[in-house]
């Protein structure tokens, strides 16, 4: 039976979508070197941010299909070493969006005015009305540092609340910030401005310590600042400086660059206008569940072949993109695979060219598919959507996309593929038809008007009498039965290909004899 590790706790919930196609085996607290011995026994891992998956523990995974984290960010998982095995990532983009983001707003509201040090003094006794005076988040202007879907959500709740709202997002445009009512502000604009700042990105090499003591600097002394997102963004050292010093007024912390805080951090030795949470912005019993329940049925449907909807390592494709193109994901990847048996040998340069109707689909999904189809020949099973572009990159394959409008010999569009490679280069085109059924509708430049089959021989041959008959008595001398058969040629008696459906394989033995027909220049079998 298939069997999936859960190897963080997770809400109930979760575990019981899982039950329904798996024995599900929970082990939570386990060392590396424990994950890494038995992992090789499963082929789903459910984690949250307690377990790291490095690449020695994926190495390890020989049946692994899928790496599930119940929560936004995958930083605790190898995902380069996860693809490279073909092993999908999943997560749960939305399931703690308003979690967090409410934890940010939480925070935002607790600084102004001094809830915890309050609350700290009045359980001792006192009662010092004075020294607890706030602030008013009306009028405020609010910086949100990176719009995604936690950001775009503290800036809606903060416009909700009467603040100035102003933002800095380099991949959000214009008219998106128009839209949301929120001024676009290069960064150290939006820190020399703001009131308060929330900080909503992910922790990459470019936002490492992003927030430092240059930038600390420019702040009014007033200002206040947040971190729900990801540790390691603040320099820590720095901010404890500037809260301590009255650089900055305050500022709260739920994420930090080493989890759990360690006890030596110089944050913790700040008494005053900071305040710290830990790692709190998802731990809401809705979130907790939203995302179990996410994350637990992407594992349940890639167990039973169905797409994920949030994978992070296949570029463009999630689950609505999957059905919405599913014929033209069929047709790209047989026409990968049929392009790669014609070549009959390693591929260096790929040409995807959409055609018509085709270029205003997506690019990317459809490249894809088809170097997943090109590799398939060589690699089998162990190609797949995850892993295509980067085993095409690591074998030398250049991919070129092309993109055109114009519409050729269909008005629903074409996608076409052209191989080269030193001994040559050939080209495959195919369309898809009324209630998406596939048709290959030109071999390297000859028309053709072919269902693609299990099996198939491609011929290229002198366009004369006699050839036709004597492929298919030799064929039938063998008992290999032709169930249909196509002729495409340019000019009569030129140069043409035949395209034969067959319901049997060609043998090896048989290959040879169909070349030594007169005639016959070259022969493909092709198995789909």
């Amino acid at each position: 039976m298939t069997k999936v590790l859960v190897s963080d706790p997770i809400d109930q919930a979760g575990i019981d979508i899982l039950s329904q196609v798996a024995q599900v085996d929970v082990r939570t607290g386990l060392p590396p070197e424990e994950l890494r011995a038995i992992i090789g026994d499963y082929e789903a891992l459910m984690i949250r941010s307690g377990t790291t998956v490095t690449a020695e523990i994926i190495e390890a995974a020989d049946k692994l299909r899928i790496i599930g984290r119940a929560g936004v960010g995958v930083d605790n998982v190898d995902v380069p070493a996860a693809t490279k095995r073909g092993v999908l990532v999943v997560n749960s983009p939305e399931g703690n969006t308003i979690a967090a983001a409410e934890q940010a707003l939480a925070l935002m509201l607790a600084l102004s005015r001094h809830v915890p040090h309050a609350h700290a003094s009045t359980m001792a006794g006192g009662w010092d009305r004075k020294k607890y005076v706030g602030n008013e988040l009306y009028k405020k202007k609010l910086g949100v540092v990176g719009l995604g879907k936690i950001g775009s959500h503290v800036a809606r709740v903060g416009k909700a609340m009467g603040m100035d709202v102003m933002a800095y997002d380099p991949y959000v445009s214009a008219e998106r910030a128009q839209q949301m009512q929120v001024r676009l502000l290069t960064l150290p604009a939006l820190f020399a401005e703001a009131d308060y700042v929330s900080l909503h990105l992910p922790r990459t090499p470019d936002t490492e310590n992003l927030v430092n003591a240059e930038l600390l600097k420019t702040m009014k002394p007033t200002a206040r600042i947040v971190n729900c997102a990801r540790g390691g963004i603040i320099d820590e050292a720095a901010l404890a400086a500037a809260v301590e010093n009255g650089t900055i007024g305050g500022a709260a912390l739920d994420v930090y660059a080493k989890e759990p805080l360690e006890a030596g951090s110089p944050l913790r030795s700040v008494k005053e206008r900071l305040i710290l949470t830990p790692h709190l912005g998802a731990s809401t019993e809705e979130a907790q569940e939203n995302v179990a329940i996410d994350v637990a049925e992407q594992i349940r449907d890639v167990l039973l072949g169905l797409p994920a909807r949030s994978a992070v390592n296949i570029p463009g494709l999630n689950a609505e993109v999957m059905e919405q193109l599913k014929p033209h994901l069929q047709l790209a990847e047989t026409l990968g695979q049929l392009i790669s048996q014609l070549a009959g040998g390693p591929i260096s340069q790929l040409e995807v060219r959409l055609q018509g109707d085709f270029a205003v689909h997506p690019a990317q999904p459809l490249v894809v598919a088809a170097l997943k189809g090109l590799l398939s020949t060589a690699l089998g099973d162990s190609i797949n959507y995850v892993n295509a572009s980067l085993e095409a990159k690591e074998r030398g394959i250049h991919v070129l996309e092309v993109k055109d409008d114009a519409s050729r010999d269909f008005a629903a569009g074409s996608l076409q593929l052209r191989s080269r490679s030193p001994q040559a280069s050939h080209s495959v085109t195919g369309a898809v038809f009324a209630e998406g059924e596939l048709r290959i509708t030109c071999i390297d430049e000859f028309p053709v008007n072919v269902v693609p089959s299990r099996h198939m021989l491609f011929t290229r041959h002198r366009d004369m009498p006699g050839i036709i008959g004597e492929l298919g008595s030799l064929l039938g001398e063998h008992n290999v039965n032709i169930a249909s058969m196509q002729v495409g040629r340019r000019i009569v008696r030129g140069d043409a290909v035949m395209v034969l459906s067959l319901d049997d394989p060609i043998p090896p033995t048989l290959l040879a004899s169909v070349l030594a027909i007169n005639g016959i220049q070259a022969a493909h079998p092709v198995t789909l």
